[in-house]
């Protein structure tokens, strides 16, 4: 660490008061729209980091840094980090925050402006790990497309709003199993990995959030089905989730009978509901009807 750098009680990662300072000078506020909440709590973001097993190997990809609280703490450890920002004052504000405060590691930092939905590609090394404070308003989408993206993501860890945290890591049989925690499944295999109370954020959510570890899967979900045929089995079972499984899937497969063929064919029950399947249960009925 430089002499320059800014030191204090979080050496140079933003506590409270550089936060509000920063936000100040750049005339922002956080906006619901864009589910803006910054964290403000330096041993937030290195737990973070610490429970990412994010190491000196690492290109890390960050959706959402805002005003670069995860960001520092992600550079300190990193060997290089791409941040995707969607907000243009946020966005320009990055680069000067972190070469100010890491100047040593700015030359490891890249920065895309744009909305992360967009993303095809990335500057830099291929990432290896997502680590990411996501905006609660798009977090499962946003993550879903991630992983989709950029297969050479290995490791995972999201903090989301709890609630979505629940769903992504639910397992078969669980009230609050769905389509996030069966696609999430698709591409890796996922847990809870901690809570974060509301008091670490500016300005404080009125919900609380919650960390998702996920690890891709060493080997794809054996099927000959393609992931679009997977996930629309999946839509529709939990598009009427009450149902059982031969009528919620009359309308993909074509009629009742159709669905009952598909799935005794899967080895599946006829009467069962989609939050009793695992995604490889759901992969076989997107199989069998593809024969």
């Amino acid at each position: 660490m430089s002499s320059t750098e800014p030191q204090g009680p979080t050496g140079p990662l933003l506590g409270a008061a550089d936060i509000r300072e920063l936000a100040a000078a750049l005339n922002i506020r956080p906006t619901k729209q864009r589910g803006q909440n910054f964290v403000i709590d330096a041993n937030t973001v290195r737990r973070i980091v610490r429970t990412a097993e994010v190491t000196e190997d690492d290109n890390v990809v960050e959706v959402g840094p805002g005003l670069g609280s995860l960001t520092l703490a992600l550079l300190e450890t990193a060997h290089h980090v791409t941040a995707v920002e969607i907000d243009d004052a946020l966005a320009a504000a990055l680069p000067t925050t972190i070469a100010a405060r890491v100047p040593a590691k700015k030359d490891a930092f890249d920065l895309v402006n744009t909305d992360a939905m967009q993303v095809t590609e990335l500057p830099g090394p291929a990432p290896t790990a997502l680590v990411a404070n996501l905006p609660y308003n798009v977090a499962v989408p946003v993550l879903l497309h991630m992983l989709d993206t950029f297969p050479t993501i290995e490791r995972t860890l999201v903090m989301v709003q709890a609630e979505v945290a629940d769903r992504l890591a639910a397992q078969p049989g669980s009230k609050v199993y769905g389509v996030p925690s069966v696609k999430a499944n698709w591409y890796a295999h996922v847990k809870r990995a901690g809570s974060i109370g509301r008091n670490v954020f500016w300005p404080a959510p009125n919900v609380d959030s919650g960390l998702v570890a996920l690890t891709r899967r060493t080997e794809p979900i054996p099927t000959t089905a393609t992931k679009q045929q997977v996930f629309a089995v999946v839509d529709a079972a939990f598009a009427q989730r009450r149902k059982t499984l031969r009528a919620a899937l009359a309308g993909w497969a074509g009629s009742a009978q159709a669905a009952e063929e598909a799935l005794v064919a899967a080895g599946v029950s006829p009467q069962a509901r989609g939050e009793a399947l695992t995604v490889h249960e759901f992969a076989r009925i997107a199989e069998a009807k593809q024969k």
